[in-house]
């Protein structure tokens, strides 16, 4: 046996990044978390407890976010989102405090997958010539039902 002290190997680090997709990752360090007590009944534990979650993520500055993918996630975030570009997400539905932050989270990468979807550009198509057939055979009919009702002959 050598003096020599045993050496180990650190433990690998957790999971730092938030798989989005294919392109787009979160860091973890990016997102604030804040508990607060939630509102509405719960008994003594609303009182005493910080069960809500409320998730804050700096979309503005965030560098995980590709420039496209930030500004679908601003129209998306709508009233979420303040005026210097964080996502705020409360969560308070459940009980307990672990559960409204995985509910939190969850929500904060569904609004980012959401954003992540390229919509797909319309294409202006012109009436095909028997639908303008037909509508136009529609307005005819409609004309004459209501012809019909000014000719009528009145009743004796």
């Amino acid at each position: 046996m050598s003096d020599a002290p045993a050496t180990t190997t650190p433990a690998p680090a957790p999971e730092r990044r938030i798989r989005i997709n294919g392109r787009v990752s979160l860091d973890t360090a990016e997102i604030e978390e804040r508990f607060l007590r939630a509102s509405g009944p719960g008994g003594q534990n609303v009182n005493k407890v910080e069960t809500a979650v409320q998730l804050r993520f700096d979309a503005a500055r965030s560098p995980s976010l590709p420039e496209d993918v930030r500004a679908r996630l601003v129209a998306l975030a709508g009233k979420r989102m303040t005026r210097a570009g964080v996502l705020v997400i409360t969560a308070q539905t459940h009980r307990s405090q672990e559960r409204n932050r995985a509910e939190a989270l969850e929500r904060l990468v569904a609004l980012i997958r959401q954003a992540c979807i390229v919509p797909r550009t319309r294409r202006p198509t012109r009436p095909t010539r028997a639908s303008k057939e037909r509508r136009l055979e529609g307005k005819a009919h409609r004309a004459g039902v209501k012809a019909m009702r000014r000719t009528r002959p009145e009743a004796e």
